[in-house]
């Protein structure tokens, strides 16, 4: 109950006051005490320590997350020169411009300037001109240094099942990211700053460099690096592919599985060679010093991780155990569980929010029910197939509300990857970057590599990963507890009924908009554009949002999860309006990943999307067609302006009309003044429409008097980056369609939009307002940003 206290807490669209928090907490101990001993019923009582329990949990992570947010960075600082010292607090990653790293602020030398304590910095590298290589800053763990920043407070796309970035960043107690300017001053203060902290990242920067060393750019070198010392991102995404699509992914990184396994080796090598020596077993029984060995092994590989959700449980298991051992106890295996779900919730209440917090401990307490307190222990053979089969019915469930796809070839894959990778890999590796050779860190990339060629066989197989919408939460609760019925021991009647509570969640999906209807979803790309709009039978994508880096860009983090989630399994149009990074970053990712039927496009002739994607057709002004009773239409570019070299590629922009019976939406992409005039002086008898994806999103080269006036939209939508560094929306646009009296939002601000068009009407609602968090609330404006959502 403490467990659901402290997630109902995560829940909360604002957080309660900390007088009412505390008074919660107190009421039912003053119950329990005024009414202990005999005054109350056993029922009763038991009522009240699980009310107390709850509203405890509840109580301690209000507390806990009233301190972390009251540690911001004030609205009126963001954007503005500080200088600061501090320390270069985790491991440094680097990327193809730039070097990231976590900073633990010390000073703040710039007066006046509020500072959180913990922030995240970029460096970006010097050079990369006229082919050049580009020049990284060097940084290294526990370095102490000044900077120039500037910062901003957290911030990520909101999107219907997409990543809360927030969130991520308030577990991490990051409470501003930001960037070192690159004239301000910068300077090494200090060489090393001593802290058993910034001791450990120091260590795993080193085996970080003794794998690059030696292994250099091996196949999976990636692999080995994220099984010995955590970094994940090592691992190309073509990998973590092949590992999500075959149910692997839990075991390329320091798992509870991993770390269990090198501590029960510390401890049987400890118990082993102790028990050899009369001394040492006279002075301190072998166990209990296999047991001291086991843990400090435990604990010490679980620091190499970073000390993640899945780690941390197996630590404090493992601590239950030991401890039990020193005491001559025996304990239970739930009680282990407990006690270590309770220790993971009073360091990290924001642990609820993780995937892998409901994987790790669902799938322990899943083992656990299938194999404790049997009444014959079965052979080792079946006892290992039945934990497979338990362990992945019961997360089917888990992974689809989570990520809209679970792997149907999962227990074959993992019966390899398993015992080689936990019992072989993992040991040589450790031994490796230890030992002063090479040879057996080879040895280790040899074996993983071969594990990973049978991965992608396997994931190459047809429907290897089953990928559905994402189901209803009572479909989730439901099928959970059936789970639960089917792993009953045998004996237990009608178990069969169990596998009845799967269909729901196998069969349930999202309605589809009726007959004529219009379901439009603006998506929070960041600074660019994305939309979807989907009629009964059929769905269109307008562009595709910007790029983010070499391996994200919006359609594998914001767009395909978005439909996926949302039972779009095919799109039967894809309209890249324009050759613009910022409208056609994602194409690859959605080519790639989901069928499409035609595409419409006014890229290049030569441009590779054209090539890989499906036939191509050029918009042009004229194109018509009907979808379930809904009309589209291409108004623009007419034939002169899309064969005009003189042109930008903003004016040869496709500008697409949406018409249903209860409104019309109006989404032009990037043109600006020539293709407004134009559009003016052939079709301003059809510019009218009910929304207006604004143009260019808001520049001041667009959305004139003239087009405003003509569209005169009841809404209008910007799709603008937070704080981005084009100045859009201009204050100028923003004020001409206020005087229209128009209705304005900002995907920034508001998160991404949508609208519903039928029944006579048009419905729209935000995303940041649909799901409201308390770490979601809108950053702190003055009265100038307030109008203006500022400059980036």
């Amino acid at each position: 109950m403490f467990a659901i206290g402290v997630w109902l807490l995560q829940l909360q669209p604002a957080l309660p006051p900390l007088s009412w928090a505390v008074w919660l907490a107190s009421g039912p101990v003053l119950i329990l005490l005024l009414y202990g001993g005999g005054g109350l019923r056993r029922g009763i009582r038991r009522g009240v320590i699980l009310a107390m329990a709850l509203t405890c949990g509840f109580a301690w992570a209000a507390w806990l997350a009233h301190i972390r947010m009251a540690d911001a960075l004030p609205g009126e600082w963001e954007g503005r020169d500080i200088m600061l010292a501090g320390v270069v607090a985790t491991l440094p990653q680097s990327y193809e411009r730039s070097v990231r790293f976590e900073f633990d602020v010390q000073q703040v030398l710039t007066p006046e300037a509020q500072v959180p304590r913990r922030i995240v910095l970029s460096w970006w590298g010097a050079g990369g001109r006229d082919g050049a290589a580009v020049q990284l800053p060097e940084v290294h763990p526990g370095e102490r240094w000044q900077f120039t920043v500037r910062l901003k407070r957290p911030h990520g796309l909101a999107n219907p099942h997409g990543f809360d970035y927030e969130a991520w960043l308030l577990e991490r107690g990051i409470r501003a990211t930001g960037y070192v300017r690159p004239k301000g001053g910068h300077r090494r203060l200090d060489m090393q700053v001593q802290s058993p902290a910034y001791t450990v990242e120091r260590i795993r920067e080193q085996l970080r460099n003794r794998i690059q060393a030696a292994l250099g750019i091996a196949p999976a070198a990636g692999v080995i690096a994220a099984l010995v010392m955590g970094d994940q991102r090592a691992i190309p995404p073509e990998q973590w592919q092949v590992f999500t699509r075959t149910g692997v992914n839990h075991l390329m990184s320091i798992s509870g599985l991993h770390v269990t396994m090198l501590s029960g080796l510390a401890f049987a090598l400890v118990n082993f060679g102790w028990r050899r020596s009369t001394r040492l077993t006279l002075a301190l029984p072998a166990v209990k010093a296999a047991a001291v060995a086991g843990l400090l092994a435990a604990l010490a590989y679980a620091l190499l991780a970073g000390f993640a959700v899945p780690a941390q449980r197996t630590v404090f298991m493992l601590a239950v155990v030991a401890a039990a051992l020193w005491m001559g106890r025996a304990t239970a295996a739930r009680e282990v569980l407990a006690l270590a779900l309770l220790v993971v919730l009073l360091i990290d209440p924001w642990s609820v929010l993780a995937a892998g917090f409901w994987l790790s401990f669902g799938a322990v307490a899943i083992i656990m029910l299938v194999t404790v307190n049997r009444l014959q222990p079965a052979h080792w053979l079946v006892a290992w197939a039945r934990v497979q089969w338990a362990v992945t019915l019961a997360l089917v469930p888990v992974l689809l509300a989570l990520f809209q796809q679970v792997s149907l070839i999962s227990p074959l894959a993992n019966a390899l990857a398993i015992p080689l990778v936990s019992l072989v890999v993992v040991p040589l590796a450790l031994a490796g970057v230890v030992l002063p050779f090479d040879g057996v860190l080879h040895v280790s990339q040899w074996l993983m590599n071969g594990c990973v060629i049978v991965l992608e066989w396997l994931s190459a197989l047809p429907d290897a990963a089953w990928e559905q919408h994402a189901p209803p939460a009572w479909t989730v609760v439901v099928a959970l507890t059936g789970t639960i019925w089917l792993l009953l021991p045998r004996g237990f009647p009608a178990r069969w009924i169990g596998a009845i509570a799967f269909l729901p969640l196998l069969l349930i999906a999202p309605a589809p908009p009726p007959e004529g209807a219009l379901r439009l979803t603006v998506l929070d790309v960041g600074q660019g554009l994305s939309v979807v709009a989907q009629t009964r039978n059929h769905a269109l994508l307008f562009d595709t949002g910007p790029a983010f880096g070499p391996t994200a860009d919006s359609g594998n983090r914001v767009i395909v999860p978005f439909l996926r989630a949302s039972g779009i399994r095919r799109l039967d149009a894809l309209v890249l309006s324009h050759d613009d990074i910022d409208h056609t970053g994602g194409a690859l990712s959605v080519v790639q990943t989901v069928p499409v039927g035609a595409m419409l496009s006014s890229l290049p002739d030569l441009d590779p999307l054209l090539l890989i994607g499906p036939e191509e057709r050029r918009c042009a002004a004229g194109q018509v067609w009907h979808w379930d009773g809904v009309i589209f239409e291409m108004l623009y570019p007419d034939r002169a302006s899309r064969e005009s070299a003189a042109l930008k590629d903003n004016e040869r922009s496709c500008v697409l009309k949406i018409t249903t019976a209860a409104g019309s939406v109006l989404i032009p992409a990037d043109i600006e003044r020539h293709g407004e005039r134009t559009l003016l002086a052939t079709a301003a008898d059809q510019l009218q429409a009910d929304v207006l994806i604004a143009p260019h999103q808001g520049s001041r080269t667009s959305s004139s008097e003239a087009f405003v006036r003509a569209v005169a939209p009841r809404t209008v939508i910007f799709p603008v980056g937070y704080r981005n560094a084009f100045r859009h929306p201009h204050l100028d646009v923003v004020e001409r369609y206020r005087q229209l009296g128009s209705t304005l939002h900002f995907t920034d601000r508001h998160g991404a939009v949508l609208l519903q068009f039928g029944d006579g009407d048009i419905t729209l609602a935000r995303q940041r307002e649909s799901r409201r968090r308390y770490w979601l609330d809108p950053p702190v404006h003055d009265a100038f940003a307030d109008e203006f959502p500022g400059v980036w």
